[in-house]
């Protein structure tokens, strides 16, 4: 089994505070994992095309979930609610190892959580929780 907590995934992690969330957002969903019981709240501002304008996340999780939310943060500027629902399809393929790594700036820091089924809930909270507040 790999490393898990791999220096590129921590650092992720810290990126978090670059995203605060406040009571502003154009739309806010939340999620929790059943499996350990990571939360998080998200937010996002959304133009009249449906492209995200701006993101914010409250989160309560283990280091995979954090960074997999930072992942899904740095580069969700522009995305439509069709990428989001997309990629997020991409992951719950991957992890149950029906797809490829999904295509993703920065996923593959996530990769080494493949191989432990006790994170993937903590993986998929952001991608969950935008999903939801994309419709």
């Amino acid at each position: 089994m790999s490393k898990l907590y791999t220096t590129q995934l921590l650092a992720l992690s810290a990126e978090l505070a670059s995203y605060p969330f406040h009571d502003r957002f154009d739309r806010v969903a939340e999620a929790r994992s059943t499996v350990c019981g990571s939360t998080i709240t998200l937010g996002l501002d959304v133009d009249k095309s449906g492209g995200v304008t701006g993101i914010g996340m409250q989160v309560s999780a283990c280091a995979v979930g954090q960074s997999s939310a930072a992942v899904l943060a740095g580069h969700v500027e522009g995305v439509t609610g069709e990428d989001i629902h997309a990629t997020h399809d991409a992951i719950k393929s991957w992890l149950t190892g029906k797809g490829a790594l999904p295509q993703w700036p920065r996923f593959e820091a996530l990769a080494p959580a493949l191989e432990h089924k006790g994170r993937h809930g903590a993986l998929l909270l952001a991608w969950d929780a935008a999903a939801k507040a994309l419709g």
